[in-house]
């Protein structure tokens, strides 16, 4: 017998190998990626995900809008961080006022078709907390503009500063909604001068040449966060130990080192996603959520019992999780998944 079963389960792990890997590519292009993930080069998690994520897994008693990013209180569901990949510029400014020439680039192509961009907040860090302009009168000119070759472009942002932060942020939603970003990439060149009278230029450069790195914050609405399908939700309860014989939901905790994902998924580790079980017998309570259509088949099944099924037992009310992970382009990525945990179940 044992033979047997080895020589069957030989013949049908080729087509069940086939089949899972179908399903895999299947699951993973419902959640927006091509293949699944390999990072090459992972970058350390940015804070602010990390903020995110954890404000959502500490307040499961609380009514989330999973197409929302309170943090920024915008529409939303997929939270992404870019890193600029860009290069330093020679400084041609005459007179030696010219502290940075940066050009920024920032590889977008990993938005989906038919993402909505809501929010996207450029941040520019510096080493220390801030600096301080050594004299009055002295202070520094930030300029941020398009990377085009057709002639002076018009700036993005302008501003002075008598004192440079440890952070910087700025808006630039209404920009790249005008732009359409066109080639799924975005060029942008910053400088920053020294402005005011007296002193040498490299003092009141001397700020500037802190700076660190810059990156892209964009949030986008993707297709599942329609306005039709939004919907408030109680907090789900957990399955009953108890056992029942009566449809219900049962516990199911998903791993991911168990399907294979521990390595572009960095939080959270598993899931409980739980599923549905249990029989719908005739007549059916009103504990079991069923539809007309269901109570009038458990009637027609107690009279054919051979000729007319049970009504099944599968989910009706489902809740998101939140996953942070890598990418195909290793970005970080906070992404809101409708639909993943079971919450009660039903006979249909």
């Amino acid at each position: 017998m044992w033979l047997l079963r080895g020589l069957a389960w030989a013949l049908l792990s080729p087509v069940l190998a086939t089949e899972l890997s179908r399903q895999e590519s299947s699951l993973l292009k419902s959640l927006g990626l091509s293949a699944k993930p390999s990072p090459k080069n992972p970058v350390p998690v940015p804070p602010v995900l990390w903020r995110m994520f954890r404000k959502r897994e500490t307040r499961p008693d609380k009514e989330l809008d999973s197409c929302r990013v309170e943090e920024l209180n915008v529409p939303g569901n997929i939270v992404r961080v870019f890193a600029d990949q860009g290069r330093f510029l020679p400084e041609g400014q005459p007179g030696g006022r010219l502290c940075l020439r940066k050009l920024l680039f920032f590889n977008l192509s990993a938005l989906e078709e038919g993402e909505r961009l809501t929010t996207a907040q450029l941040e520019l860090r510096f080493h220390h907390n801030s600096y301080q302009s050594p004299r009055p009168g002295r202070f520094l000119e930030l300029r941020l503009y398009p990377a085009s070759p057709r002639g002076p472009p018009r700036p993005l942002v302008e501003r002075s500063f008598v004192r440079l932060h440890k952070s910087l942020l700025f808006n630039l939603s209404s920009a790249l909604k005008g732009s359409g970003m066109p080639g799924r990439n975005l060029t942008l060149v910053l400088e920053i001068s020294a402005a005011g009278d007296g002193g040498s230029p490299r003092s009141l450069c001397s700020s500037a040449d802190a700076f660190e790195a810059t990156s892209l914050l964009a949030v986008t609405l993707g297709q599942q966060c329609q306005a039709a399908r939004r919907r408030r939700r109680s907090p789900p309860s957990l399955p009953p130990v108890t056992p029942s014989p009566l449809c219900k939901p049962r516990r199911l905790y998903i791993s991911f080192s168990d399907v294979g994902w521990e390595n572009w998924i960095i939080a959270p580790r598993g899931y409980l996603a739980n599923y549905c079980r249990g029989d719908c017998p005739f007549p059916l309570a009103a504990e079991l959520n069923s539809t007309n259509h269901a109570v009038l088949q458990t009637v027609v099944h107690s009279l054919d019992p051979q000729g007319t099924p049970q009504p099944c037992c599968v989910p009706v009310r489902l809740s998101p999780i939140s996953i942070l992970y890598y990418d195909n382009s290793d970005n970080v990525v906070l992404r809101h998944y409708e639909d993943m945990v079971v919450d009660e179940c039903g006979c249909r």
